[in-house]
Formats: C-alpha cells, structure tokens, sequence
C-alpha cells in the first residue's frame, strides 16, 4: 500500500467566544490517497472550516 497524499487526525477548530471557547469541527479524521473526497453535510455542519483549516485559511482569533 501507498502512503496517503493527506493525513487528517482529529483535527479540531475552534472561535473564543464572550462565553468561553466553541469548537465548530469536532474530531474529524480520514486519509486520502488518489482517490476523490467528498464532504457532505447539513449547512454550518463545518465542511467550509474542515477544508479552510487543512489550507491554513483560518484567521486569528480561530485555532
């Protein structure tokens, strides 16, 4: 077997909020060969932050 192109282990985002820190990806793990992925899911389910945070497109305050 191939090494994968792209690892993703529990990967988590989240926003300090007044109230204390919300995480908006919560635990998302697969990897990726040459074969395609797709995301689906309910709108605000996360899949824009999952691919913003694997790019590094997530801006301070978010980590």
């Amino acid at each position: 077997m191939t090494e994968p192109l792209l690892e993703v282990q529990n990967l988590r985002v989240r926003f300090p909020t007044a109230t204390g820190p919300v995480e908006v990806v919560r635990g998302v793990s697969f990897s990726l060969g040459r074969e395609r992925l797709g995301i689906v899911g309910e709108s605000g389910s996360g899949k824009s932050m999952t691919g913003r945070s694997i790019l590094r497109l997530i801006r301070a305050p978010g980590w």
